[in-house]
């Protein structure tokens, strides 16, 4: 198939559409945060939780397709796996997107709402809300190149281009190519003034907005995502809305997600332990140390598993000190473990 081609391959496997539709729900999710959901952070969090969707990192398509590293090397217990690009020339996305659904993807995600100045030097993220023609033409190219879904996640405006209208323009050529789903974070974006960790907390969030944009385009699967702490706030969301995402509170308390399966959508398996998880991740631990990987490469992602319980702070504490330590295994998460007393009742927390 050539990259300049915007005709939809109909030609797509069985198999190929059998593994979208089964991975297409976006109920509930883990957002993409640079930096922290990596690989391994994924492997982690799957352990939480069997339903929730995993996105990678943002990968640009400058990455993929001239980096020298593996940009979509991800385990395949990582299952429903979401691949968010960063990009805005329809051909190199066209082109990603057909590298990820060969490498199993279940989605690909278009960043249309980084606001760091990094992202937008390069022409992509918050900036394509300027844009709404790009965006569109980038994922009527992807849904081209790819049967899976292809969905994008967006801010609800950017500077002083705020206005509902603004944001239906965007959304307007969107649904006219066919996008799977919408991500929306229910604050605008300051593109110049405001630093990405301030423009997670300072615009002031407007879930009604998202939600009117629902009424407005009830065909359309839209998920919401922003200052969302609880499975109690996510229900609430859930209750107007088809789908949450959470970011920091997922990766700085993740034991949250063991609860999300049972509370989002009605699997009533047997909820792990802590300690339990912990366990079922040292094999995967001794596996990637055999393979070169820094022991807290993959650690620091657990450091919040015992939010809440005595031992939290020791815990972390020695990983701390000790994973970065040349010829550090999974002795260090072991004796780290140790510091926290199974011997204590263990509770759910209260994420409500």
């Amino acid at each position: 198939m050539s990259e300049n081609s915007t005709t939809p391959n109909t030609a797509r496997t069985q198999d190929g559409a059998a593994r979208a539709g089964g991975f297409s729900s976006g109920r509930f999710s883990v957002a993409p945060m640079l930096d922290w959901t990596d690989r391994h952070c994924r492997y982690f969090h799957r352990l939480l939780s069997r339903h929730a969707q995993l996105y990678t990192e943002m990968v640009t398509t400058g990455a993929i397709l001239h980096g020298k590293g593996d940009y979509l090397a991800f385990s395949q217990q990582e299952h429903p796996l979401v691949l968010q690009l960063g990009g805005s020339d329809p051909v190199a996305l066209a082109r990603c997107a057909e590298l990820a659904e060969q490498r199993g993807y279940d989605e690909i995600n278009l960043n249309v709402g980084c606001p760091s100045d990094r992202v937008q030097n390069g022409m992509f993220g918050a900036c394509l809300m300027a844009e709404p023609k790009r965006v569109a033409d980038s994922v009527a190219a992807m849904k081209a190149a790819a049967a899976i879904p292809v969905t994008v996640k967006t801010r609800i405006g950017i500077d002083e281009q705020d206005s509902y209208e603004f944001l239906c323009t965007l959304v307007d050529g969107l649904v006219d190519v066919g996008v799977d789903a919408l991500v929306v974070h229910a604050r605008k974006a300051w593109l110049k003034g405001l630093s990405p960790k301030e423009n997670r907390e300072i615009p002031p969030l407007d879930y009604e907005r998202v939600y009117q944009l629902k009424r407005d385009y009830p065909g359309l699967t839209i998920a919401v995502n922003g200052g969302i702490k609880t499975l109690d706030e996510s229900k609430l969301h859930l209750a107007q809305l088809d789908g949450v995402m959470l970011g920091r509170e997922a990766y700085q308390n993740p034991y949250l997600l063991a609860q999300v399966d049972a509370e989002l959508f009605g699997d009533e398996q047997e909820v792990p332990s802590r300690h339990q998880v912990v366990r079922n991740l040292l094999p995967y631990i001794e596996q990637e140390l055999s393979r070169g990987t820094y022991l807290g490469s993959i650690t620091r992602h657990t450091l919040g598993i015992f939010q809440g319980l005595p031992g939290a702070r020791a815990w972390r504490r020695h990983l701390s000190e000790n994973a970065h330590k040349a010829g550090s295994g999974i002795e260090v998460v072991e004796a780290a473990m140790a510091k926290v007393p199974e011997s204590v009742p263990e509770t759910v927390l209260d994420y409500s």
